[in-house]
């Protein structure tokens, strides 16, 4: 018969068949046995979760033989489910979180406060740290002198593990601090250390004041600290003596910064601007620091309030003989011409140089007992005598400033108690130190003229507007 030839014979079988057929049953058999291998990994894979992380409910059971072959058959390839994005386990009663990161270290914190005769080592030893650790942070060239010149009252933060020194923190100044940290494995130096700034925020305050007995009194009834008393009785030394110049009615307006730190008051600041009024005299200061870092104060039109002199050399005294011609010597009892003013005070009140000098005399001086001599310029000379001791500052051929203790009060000499004799002498005569004309101090620098001019205008505007207020407020 003719029919057509199929180009596939109707017998064909491919080469492979008889292969592929015989090779099922091997094929069912690695899923029978693989099956309950996939199943008992994944249960101790669960069961070793469960170990590591007990608070997270994952159940960690013995499983038998039989158990594991159920847990194969359920998860069967076509219905098996790995861990999701969000590592959920599919099909399970129990959801499992690991964490993205590691669980913090805690290390164990000591608070160290740096007593008399303390040393680093001392403290180390006194609270187990390891002395290896401190021998190679000595070594670091930010740390070591730091580290090693420590006084009463400094303060260490300490972390270690079990004595060995993780990190250690010190507070350098108002805005540094120093930190050492221990460096990961590879490094070649197994601590480092660094200076920090510590931020810290300027907040303005204003204050006024009337004086009714003294200038401590009535700053202490306006809540300003001894420091801000000081200061402003420093700003205006040159132009009232706080001693006798005072009167019952002084007032003075300041504006004056507040330091805070982690939003904590720490301490007051500089005095910005201030306005004293003593017995119908205004005198008015701001603060100007030039590029130079350099700072001082000014009246608003750019001369220095500061004299070449102070009024007083000792502070808030009180005034036991003034200069006097005539004057009845109290040991001698003959009329003696008292040629400077005495100013009574606690044997060791601190005695400042008046002005910029040179040191000429240092030693006993007959009856002036222990005395100093300083020479400046003009042809002026100071001499402070009945000392107690001499200042280190006070050495003979050396240059002191204004300000600078040369030395404490005293009684030595014709003295009959604790106070301090201060002359004035122009061209080697005696004027009366409370009266004299004193040179001025340089006004502001011509480069910087237009700067302080500039900064000035908004403070005054600040300081005179909190004045009216006041006034106003005592009107009603």
């Amino acid at each position: 018969m003719n029919r057509t030839v199929s180009p596939l014979r109707h017998d064909y079988k491919p080469a492979s068949y008889s292969k592929t057929k015989k090779s099922r049953p091997l094929q069912w058999f690695a899923v029978g046995l693989g099956i309950p291998l996939l199943g008992l990994a994944l249960v101790l894979w669960v069961k070793n979760e469960a170990n590591d992380y007990p608070d997270r409910n994952v159940a960690a059971q013995s499983t038998t033989g039989a158990e594991l072959h159920a847990v194969g058959a359920h998860i069967a390839a076509p219905a098996l489910e790995l861990l999701t994005d969000d590592h959920v386990l599919a099909g399970s009663d129990h959801e499992f979180h690991p964490p993205l990161y590691p669980a913090p270290v805690s290390y164990d914190s000591i608070h160290l406060t740096v007593r008399s005769g303390d040393t680093l080592d001392r403290l180390f030893r006194k609270n187990q740290l390891d002395l290896g650790d401190l021998a190679q942070i000595t070594k670091l060239p930010e740390a070591g002198p730091r580290l090693r010149m420590l006084r009463p009252g400094d303060e260490l933060e300490i972390r270690h593990d079990n004595g060995k020194l993780v990190g250690l923190y010190r507070k350098l100044d108002l805005t540094s601090a120093l930190v050492v940290s221990r460096n990961d494995e590879g490094f070649s130096e197994a601590f480092s250390a660094e200076i920090v700034d510590r931020p810290i925020e300027l907040q303005r305050r204003r204050a006024y004041g009337r004086i009714n007995s003294s200038l401590f009194e009535s700053a202490n009834a306006a809540g300003l600290s001894d420091k801000l008393i000081m200061n402003l009785a420093g700003i205006f030394a040159w132009d009232v003596d706080f001693v006798l110049d005072i009167r019952s009615g002084d007032d003075y307006y300041i504006l004056y910064e507040e330091i805070y730190q982690d939003g904590k008051y720490v301490m007051d600041g500089d005095i910005i601007a201030a306005e004293f009024n003593n017995n119908g005299r205004t005198f008015q200061a701001i603060r100007f620091a030039d590029k130079s870092g350099r700072s001082d104060y000014y009246t608003p039109e750019g001369r220095s309030v500061r004299k070449a002199f102070v009024r007083a050399p000792v502070d808030f005294s009180r005034i036991s003989s003034s200069f006097n011609p005539r004057r009845r010597h109290p040991v001698l009892n003959t009329i003696r011409a008292h040629k400077g003013v005495d100013y009574a005070a606690p044997a060791g009140t601190p005695i400042k140089a008046a002005g910029d000098g040179k040191v000429v005399f240092r030693g006993i001086n007959g009856g002036y007992g222990n005395a100093v001599i300083l020479q400046h310029g003009g042809n002026i000379t100071t001499l402070y005598a009945h000392m107690s001791r001499f200042s280190g500052n006070a050495k003979i051929g050396q240059r002191v400033r204004q300000g600078d203790v040369i030395g404490y009060v005293g009684s030595t000499g014709l003295a009959t108690a604790a106070h301090l004799h201060y002359e004035y002498r122009l061209n080697g005569v005696h004027r009366n130190p409370r009266t004299v004309e004193l040179p001025q101090a340089d006004p502001i620098k011509e480069e910087y003229r237009d700067e302080f001019l500039a900064a000035v205008e908004p403070i005054l505007d600040d300081l005179l507007q909190y004045k009216s207020t006041q006034i106003a407020s005592a009107a009603l």
